[in-house]
């Protein structure tokens, strides 16, 4: 029986850190889709029942997601992604309803326990 595939969003990352992630994250039934604005990036996790965002660091840009993801009452986790791990940078995150942080270089037992447990706390959120 083939293994479900599951949905991930990459929410305005430029090219070189989309794919570091892709190849870092990839397992098989793993799928990434690009998505350049909010509302794309709302409508292809409904539509494709994405399990995580990957958002890019820059705060407008995710507290702009956050904020819609809120006033919606989606349980999506997004996941601030940085090209060089900053402190401050990951607590404003957080602080701002981010399920995690993430910075390069990637790696593929830290991305799957990130993609685990925001899974995991975004279904016990239902609950």
């Amino acid at each position: 029986m083939p293994m479900p595939t599951r949905n991930f969003i990459l929410h305005e990352l430029d090219e070189s850190l989309a794919t570091q992630l892709r190849h870092a994250a990839f397992e098989p039934g793993h799928a990434f889709h690009a998505a350049q604005s909010t509302s794309e990036c709302l409508s292809l996790a409904k539509r494709l029942h994405a399990g995580v965002v990957f958002c890019n660091s820059d705060p407008r840009e995710y507290q702009a997601l956050l904020s819609e993801v809120k006033r919606r009452g989606l349980r999506l986790p997004v996941v601030v992604v940085s090209r060089i791990p900053e402190v401050s940078e990951w607590l404003d995150a957080l602080d701002a309803g981010a399920a995690d942080y993430c910075a390069a270089p990637f790696e593929h037992q830290h991305l799957a326990w990130l993609i685990e447990s925001a899974l995991l706390a975004s279904q016990h959120a239902s609950v």
